[in-house]
């Protein structure tokens, strides 16, 4: 564990006055257009999860750390430690470890909506979603589909029309590929329940492929926007991300993929023709969440 020496909180509490008289606010009640919103301009960049790792463990000497904290509802002050990881086929990217200097009441605890650990550590997961095109679309879960039918408890028909769709089955009329077959080449009624299976659990589902669940769950998603002169991130709850991507319809796009709210759901393809192509995937427009207001 990281403490800090007395002669490092001085040179934090230095960068932070200094921060707050170049314009960067780090006050209790943070500028509701920037660091309440978890959004701001990239000083330094970062290339990737190890970078924004790396941060967080450097937090005392980091602004863009300390921001990222702030944005997550603690004071500076409070915090004793930092202590960033990467997980292993995790949701969440990058899993930080915040103990405070101070005991937490059983309402504070209730009011985050989490659970602290003894001695007054927190458990933040975050989801980092690294973009450099304003239309580019990101992978955020992807398995086999045998996977989601039992962890979804998929009727057996929208089991059976999905296998189709990925081509687990193969066609048995003419289709525009040979190998599978698209959701508006189904008969209707393996159409309909699919649309129904996926609009009835829509929000469990959003939930599940935004934020997962277990210890390594992700309670934040950060996005950085980076084809900008000054990269820009934004840092939102998972709450917030899982309100944002399941609003729409559930429907079929004229691709004859499916569209989730605004999660999109198709077969993962290409990998050489190989059996891996015929996964399930589902992709996001990160942007949304940086153009949210």
């Amino acid at each position: 564990m990281f403490r800090s020496p007395n002669i490092y909180k001085l040179i934090g509490a230095w960068l932070l006055l200094s921060a707050a008289l170049g314009g960067y606010s780090f006050a209790q009640k943070p500028q509701a257009d920037k660091i309440e919103l978890g959004s701001q301009t990239a000083k330094a960049g970062f290339k990737n999860e190890d970078d924004i790792r790396d941060k967080f463990n450097n937090w005392l000497l980091d602004a863009e750390a300390q921001a990222w904290l702030a944005a997550m509802g603690y004071k500076l002050s409070d915090i004793e430690s930092v202590r960033a990881t990467k997980p292993h086929g995790e949701k969440a990217d990058v899993v930080v470890r915040i103990r405070l200097n101070r005991a937490v009441s059983t309402a504070e605890t209730q009011r985050r909506g989490q659970q602290y650990l003894a001695g007054g550590e927190a458990v933040e997961g975050i989801s980092i979603k690294l973009v450099s095109s304003a239309n580019g679309f990101n992978q955020i879960d992807k398995r086999w589909l045998a996977n989601y039918a039992k962890k979804w408890n998929m009727p057996s028909e929208v089991e059976a029309a999905l296998r189709l769709y990925l081509g687990e089955v193969p066609p048995d009329k003419p289709t525009r590929d040979k190998r599978r077959m698209f959701l508006n080449e189904l008969e209707p009624a393996q159409q309909k329940a699919v649309i129904d299976f996926f609009t009835l659990n829509k929000e469990l589902i959003v939930s599940d492929l935004i934020e997962g669940d277990g210890a390594d769950a992700a309670s934040w998603i950060m996005v950085a926007f980076k084809a900008m002169d000054k990269p820009r991130w934004v840092l939102r709850s998972s709450a917030d991300a899982v309100r944002l991507f399941a609003e729409g319809k559930v429907e079929m796009t004229r691709a004859g993929n499916l569209k989730i709210g605004r999660i999109t759901m198709q077969r993962k393809g290409g990998d050489g023709g190989r059996e891996t192509g015929k996964m399930l995937q589902f992709k996001i427009n990160p942007m949304h969440l940086v153009e949210a207001k």
